[in-house]
């Protein structure tokens, strides 16, 4: 005699499994679990912070767009499979940018210089990166990010930020103070194309042998650094950088080297307040060359969004979790600022100016 199924059997493992996905989707969604801060509450707290300018990104809302190309030279094969560091050379878009939220905000200011990059292959693989000319960053994850922006944020009465809200803060976060003693001594770039710019975050580089490492990048530039007079930034027209820039590549390109740096045993991968110091096994990949800059209007970068996480296959986020908050964040700018409409550039503004608009 066979055995009796159950007919209660079958529906309770579609139920499980129905209950499993939903759980899944609620998590992932955010639903259920400890709080998880979305990409919109980042955004919220920069506009609080620096003011609402629609039609601008949230962050670094100041910026050229530029293209050129990457020669690679295939060393850097010997860390990744990527297919963007074999031998040969490759198209890229670009953008400089201040930090800050204000798109016509004055260049005189102790703040990051920025380069980010969209490097394509010609296999349809792409390699977006957003760097900063600093090698650390103020803060390790997205809770004290936003926290700094609201300890920061200024009072409506004042103009200036509630020094009952900033010193604990600074007390509880001493990497932000930190931050700050660094800037104040490092040399502020006159030039978007004498700094150095930094990845930032560590990221996953896995070779052909299967062997993953962890790597940070920098673009080394050939013009040598020279710095603003700190004293003097007040001074400074407000456009002064973007067209020294402007000025610059009329005369000719400008070119950066691209250097992966592998970490030692012990190194930190996934706080990016730290520094990797002391000697470090380096790989010189290829050479950028800048050969075009153009305003946000009439360039290729105002609409792209420079994800960090939108990497080619032999390269993957690391650990650190401010990698997957700038990807949220940077779709939300995205979102909002697409909605808004586009707004015309500083850049833009002086163009039209030198053509009598």
């Amino acid at each position: 005699m066979p055995p009796t199924r159950n007919p209660l059997v079958p529906a309770a493992l579609i139920g499980a499994t129905v209950l499993v996905l939903a759980g899944g989707l609620g998590w992932a969604a955010g639903w259920i679990g400890p709080h998880r801060i979305s990409g919109g509450e980042v955004a919220n707290a920069l506009e609080a912070n620096g003011g609402v300018f629609p039609g601008y990104r949230r962050a670094h809302a100041k910026g050229l767009c530029f293209s050129g190309s990457f020669q690679a030279s295939g060393a850097g094969e010997d860390l990744t499979t990527a297919s963007s560091l074999r031998a040969g050379s490759y198209p890229v878009t670009g953008r400089f940018s201040l930090g800050g939220g204000n798109p016509l905000a004055s260049d005189g200011r102790n703040v990051f210089h920025s380069m980010a990059l969209v490097m394509r292959s010609p296999d349809g693989q792409e390699w977006r990166m957003a760097m900063d000319h600093t090698p650390i960053f103020p803060v390790a994850d997205v809770p004290s990010f936003v926290g700094l922006q609201r300890a920061t944020t200024p009072d409506p009465k004042t103009g200036k930020p509630d020094p009952a809200l900033v010193k604990p803060f600074m007390v509880s976060h001493p990497e932000v103070p930190a931050f700050l003693a660094y800037m104040a001594k490092a040399v502020l770039p006159d030039s978007f194309a004498n700094a150095t710019y930094y990845s930032i975050n560590a990221f996953r580089f896995t070779d052909a042998k299967g062997v993953t490492r962890f790597v940070r990048w920098q673009f080394e530039p050939e013009a040598p650094l020279t710095g603003l007079d700190k004293a003097k930034l007040a001074d400074l027209p407000r456009d002064a950088l973007f067209k020294e820039m402007i000025a610059r590549t009329a005369k000719g390109p400008s070119r950066w080297h691209l250097k992966l740096v592998v970490a030692n045993p012990g190194d930190v991968t996934d706080k990016a307040t730290v520094e990797w110091t002391g000697p470090h096994r380096s790989v010189e990949a290829g050479v950028l060359t800048l050969s075009a800059v153009q305003s946000e209007e009439q360039g290729a970068c105002r609409d792209l969004n420079f994800d960090p996480t939108i990497l080619p296959s032999g390269i993957a986020p690391s650990d650190d979790p401010l990698l997957g908050a700038r990807s949220k964040t940077y779709s939300t700018s995205f979102t909002r600022r697409a909605g808004e409409g586009p707004r015309t550039s500083a850049a833009g503004q002086d163009m039209l100016k030198e053509k009598g608009q």
